[in-house]
């Protein structure tokens, strides 16, 4: 309890250092939330600065972040600039999106890396071995805007296979819009689960290479222990220390989105909603965005630590 008190008491300046920066930046970046209403003739100069004020964009800027972080302790994300509404209900409309996409392909990565690291360490300069390092390589060096292309010329373009079009409005309740839910799913999870295996199995891979030459190995192995034995209860355990930090990482990013591939399949998910956000300058969703994510990085980050007493009793915290 000592432990997670102070790692907490480290977390609350640091995300409240990350708000008063990214709050900074946006206030003085240039745009303006409401250039649209510029061009709109019916719209006069003093509603446009009624409108202003009733969002408080003619106050200092200190002032309006303290305003925002008050609302943000509360629970209160605030209001959209663009579309007035709530911040929290824009976040949960589209957050089934992004978990059902980033979500499962994210689950599916950890599912496959994790045992073909562990296999091609185990037999390594196998042809397995060779052939799965050239797929992880492929996977990791190409970008996923690439590949998310070259699935669509290949199943939307030329085989018709596939929509490219992510239908937000589909509603699963027959067996025929199950599948098209899943034929409309299928590319953009590939393309996720391409890239986060490839980056798992390399680092799984290395890991447990690294474990294999230690010398508690190489004495179990004397003892006549069973290779499965000695890869499952011990070199396993110490090897996944390192992985369990990657993961814990990259969980966030399954509830903010995946911003590259929610704009290439126009998925409406909070991806998506980050970068329309940053379009128009919305600063609200912007920093419930930005906060939500650095707060599940020190929350999955602490059970991580956590995580590795489990795996090795030797950690031990104070």
């Amino acid at each position: 309890m000592i432990y997670l008190g102070k790692r907490i008491l480290i977390s609350l300046p640091t995300l409240l250092a990350i708000s008063i920066i990214v709050f900074i930046i946006l206030a003085l970046a240039p745009g303006d939330p409401l250039s649209e209403f510029a061009s709109n003739p019916n719209i006069t100069a003093e509603v446009r600065e009624n409108i202003r004020k009733s969002f408080g964009l003619d106050q200092p800027i200190y002032i309006r972040y303290i305003k925002w972080l008050t609302a943000f302790l509360q629970g209160n994300l605030g209001y959209s600039f663009t579309s007035r509404s709530p911040v929290s209900d824009l976040i949960w409309q589209r957050l089934p999106n992004t978990l059902s996409i980033v979500g499962l392909a994210y689950l599916l990565s950890v599912v496959i890396a994790i045992p073909l690291g562990i296999f091609s360490a185990l037999k390594r300069h196998s042809l397995f071995d060779k052939f799965s390092n050239a797929i992880a390589l492929f996977g990791y060096s190409i970008p996923p805007f690439f590949t998310g292309l070259l699935l669509i010329i290949i199943f939307s373009v030329k085989l018709q296979w596939l929509p490219f079009i992510y239908d937000s409005n589909l509603v699963v309740n027959s067996w025929a819009s199950f599948i098209a839910q899943i034929k409309q799913s299928i590319m953009p999870i590939i393309v996720l689960t391409l890239y986060q295996t490839a980056v798992l199995m390399r680092f799984m891979r290395s890991s447990v290479r690294e474990e294999l030459n230690h010398d508690y190995v190489r004495t179990a192995y004397s003892k006549g222990l069973n290779p499965y034995q000695v890869v499952i209860n011990h070199v396993l355990r110490n090897a996944l220390i390192p992985v369990i930090t990657l993961i814990a990482l990259d969980i966030p990013s399954i509830f903010t989105g995946a911003l590259v591939t929610e704009q290439i399949f126009r998925i409406p998910g909070i991806g998506a909603l980050l970068i329309e956000s940053i379009y128009r300058s919305d600063t609200p969703v912007i920093m419930a965005i930005t906060m939500i994510y650095g707060i599940l990085i020190v929350i999955f980050n602490l059970i991580a630590d956590l995580t590795y007493s489990w795996l090795d009793p030797r950690v031990r915290f104070d």
